[in-house]
C-alpha cells in the first residue's frame, strides 16, 4: 500500500501526458451535464420471463406458494433470470450471469448459479438461449462450506453480480457477500481460492466471526471492468463502507498478473445515496461507463443513467468525474421499435449490464428479478430485455474495448 500510495500522483501524470489520442474524446464538461445529447434505441429484444433451464432441477422451495405476480413458486425448473453481468463473445451471442436467485442467501439454496450463453435477434425482437454452464467448485477451493455435497454452487453459497471474460475464454465473477472476486474456467470450474477484499466485509462474509461488518447486505461488487489492455480488473461496490462518506463507493484497482489488489482505489460518488450501481464496463485507461438506477420501477422510476466516468478526476472534488451519454427514461424511438412510442423507457427496477458494441453503440439488459419484479406491465413478471443504444456522439474509446 505505501509504494504504490507514495508514487501514485506521479503515475497519474504520466499516464495522462502519454495517452493515446482515444483517450479522451476533447470532453469540455465533466459535471454529467451537457456533454452528451438525447440517446436513441436502435435494437430491442425480449426472452419470455419463464424461461427456464431444459432438463435442470426445480428451485424456488423457500418462496413458498403464494402467486408472486401471477407466478406460483416452486417452479418446474431453474429459472433463467436475473442477469446482473454481461460479457460479449463478439460472435453475435453474449455471456449474461443470473444471480443470487431469489434475493436472499436464506431462500436461494436450490437456484444454481449459472452463466447463459444467448443470441439476440434485433430483427424478429426475440432472443435465443443458445446454451450455458452451471459454477461449481469441483476442486474444493472454497474453503469454507458450501451448500451442495457436489460442490454446485448456489445462490446461498455467493451472490455474483458481475462478470468479465479475460482472453483465455475463463470468467472472472464478482461477488456481495464476501465481497469475493471468483475465477471460473470456461465449462465454470472454480480455479482459484476466492479472493477477498482487503478491510472489506459484508455481513454474510464466511469470516466475519461474529465480527462487525463494514458493509450492507449484499452490497459487494455489483459492478467490475476489466481494462482494455486486460491486465487489471476494477471491481465496484455497489454500498457504502462503514465511516465513508454516504453514497460514495469504493472502487478498487486488481492486477490480474500478480493476482492482488495494488492498492489503488478511486471514490465514485452516486447522485443520491438512495440511488445503486448496475453495471460497468472499461472505455479506455482512464474511463468506464457506470449504470446508476434508483429502486423504483414503471411509471415511479426517475433515476436510469448511464454515466461516463473519468478516473482522473479533473474537478479536483476527490471522486471520479461523470459525464450522463444516455438517460435510459427518455430514449428516441423513431422506428416504434418493440411496439413503443417516439420515447422508450427502460423502467426497471434492475438494470445490471452494460456492453460497448461499437464506438457510439452500447447494450443494456435488465436484471428482472423473477418472479418479483414489474416494471414493464404492474402485476406481471419483467421479461428479459435487451436493448441496443446509439449515443448522441462517439465515446472515443480504446477499440481493444470493444473488440
Amino acid at each position: 500500500m505505501k509504494r504504490t500510495m507514495i508514487g501514485l500522483g506521479a503515475l497519474v501524470l504520466a499516464l495522462s501526458l502519454s495517452a493515446p489520442a482515444f483517450a479522451d474524446p476533447g470532453l469540455d464538461r465533466h459535471d454529467g451535464r451537457g456533454a452528451f445529447g438525447r440517446a436513441t434505441l436502435t435494437g430491442f429484444a425480449s426472452l419470455p420471463a419463464e424461461t427456464y433451464v431444459p432438463g435442470s432441477e426445480p428451485s424456488g422451495a423457500k418462496l413458498g406458494t403464494t402467486p408472486i405476480n401471477g407466478i406460483t413458486p416452486p417452479f418446474p425448473a431453474q429459472p433463467v433470470q436475473g442477469f446482473s453481468g454481461i460479457a460479449d463473445r463478439h460472435d453475435g451471442t453474449f455471456d449474461v450471469l443470473s444471480d443470487n436467485g431469489y434475493g436472499s442467501k436464506a431462500n436461494s439454496g436450490d437456484f444454481l448459479l449459472r452463466v447463459h450463453r444467448v443470441k439476440p435477434d434485433f430483427r424478429t425482437g426475440t432472443i435465443k438461449v443458445v446454451g450455458g454452464v452451471n459454477l461449481s467448485d469441483p476442486d474444493g477451493r472454497v474453503p469454507f462450506p458450501l451448500t451442495r455435497a457436489d460442490r454446485t454452487l448456489t445462490g446461498a453459497d455467493f451472490d455474483v453480480e458481475s462478470i468479465v471474460r479475460d482472453h483465455d475464454g475463463t470468467y472472472w465473477i464478482g461477488d456481495e457477500f464476501g465481497p469475493f472476486l471468483l475465477h471460473f474456467s470456461a465449462a465454470g470450474a472454480l480455479l482459484e481460492a476466492p479472493v477477498a477484499l482487503p478491510g472489506v466485509q459484508a455481513p454474510e462474509n464466511p469470516y466475519l466471526n461474529g465480527g462487525t461488518p463494514n458493509l450492507g447486505s449484499s452490497k459487494g461488487f455489483e459492478g467490475m471492468a476489466r481494462s482494455a489492455d486486460g491486465r487489471r480488473l476494477y471491481p465496484l461496490l455497489e454500498g457504502t463502507v462503514a465511516g465513508d462518506p454516504a453514497g460514495t463507493l469504493r472502487m478498487n484497482e486488481f492486477d490480474l498478473r500478480e493476482r492482488a489488489y495494488t492498492g489503488r482505489r478511486w471514490v465514485y460518488k452516486m447522485d443520491d445515496p438512495a440511488d445503486s450501481i448496475g453495471d460497468m464496463v472499461a472505455v479506455d485507461r482512464h474511463r468506464f461507463l457506470v449504470v446508476e438506477r434508483d429502486n423504483l420501477q414503471g411509471d415511479a422510476a426517475k433515476i436510469k443513467r448511464v454515466y461516463l466516468v473519468d478516473i482522473r478526476d479533473r474537478d479536483g472534488d476527490g471522486a471520479v468525474d461523470k459525464t450522463l451519454v444516455a438517460d435510459l427514461l427518455d430514449l428516441a424511438n423513431p422506428r416504434g421499435l418493440g411496439g413503443f412510442g417516439p420515447t422508450f423507457r427502460f423502467p426497471f427496477q434492475c438494470i445490471e449490464d452494460v456492453v460497448i458494441l461499437d464506438d457510439s453503440t452500447i447494450g443494456l439488459l435488465d436484471d428482472n428479478n423473477f418472479p418479483f419484479s414489474s416494471g414493464r406491465t404492474a402485476g406481471k413478471p419483467d421479461n428479459d430485455e435487451f436493448i441496443t443504444v446509439r449515443l448522441s456522439r462517439p465515446l472515443g474509446a480504446d477499440p481493444h474495448a470493444y473488440r
